[in-house]
């Protein structure tokens, strides 16, 4: 009969307990935003996706050297160029980067030796569909270029 009004009171001060925690954090001011209406800054040492970096004129850097596609673990880099009639080197004519298999390790990144690729500061990539995430870099850049 002791055990259980012992076990009614432990489960009483537990309660408590809590319930006084709760109150506390009450209180306090709140730490979360309301996501769709309000957004974060991100940090200047984010992380997201790659993209192309253009040059002065806009047109992307890569040279299709094929050092990205090389480094990358997960093989989720594709690339495609063209050498002009008359040119001396190759053309960039896409750049598809699939997202769905990138472990963001930054290999890619560091492959690059004309600082072609960098990551991007987008962050708010949600969806319930697998092609939304199979990005070609070249058409996006083309797409930014003023």
């Amino acid at each position: 009969m002791v055990a259980y009004f012992t076990e009614i009171y432990n489960g009483l001060v537990s309660l408590l307990v809590g319930m006084g925690i709760t109150f506390k954090e009450f209180f306090k001011p709140t730490v979360t935003v309301a996501y769709p209406y309000e957004t974060l800054t991100m940090c200047a040492r984010y992380r997201g996706h790659i993209e192309l970096v253009p040059d002065d004129e806009g047109n992307p850097r890569c040279v299709v050297c094929g050092l990205c596609e090389k480094a990358c673990p997960s093989n989720c880099i594709s690339l495609g160029g063209e050498k002009p009639e008359g040119g001396k080197k190759k053309v960039l004519t896409s750049y598809v980067l699939d997202f769905t298999r990138c472990s963001l390790c930054g290999s890619c990144v560091e492959a690059c030796t004309f600082g072609a690729i960098d990551f991007s500061k987008e962050y708010n990539l949600a969806s319930r569909r697998k092609e939304d995430f199979i990005f070609d870099l070249y058409k996006r850049l083309e797409e930014r270029r003023p």
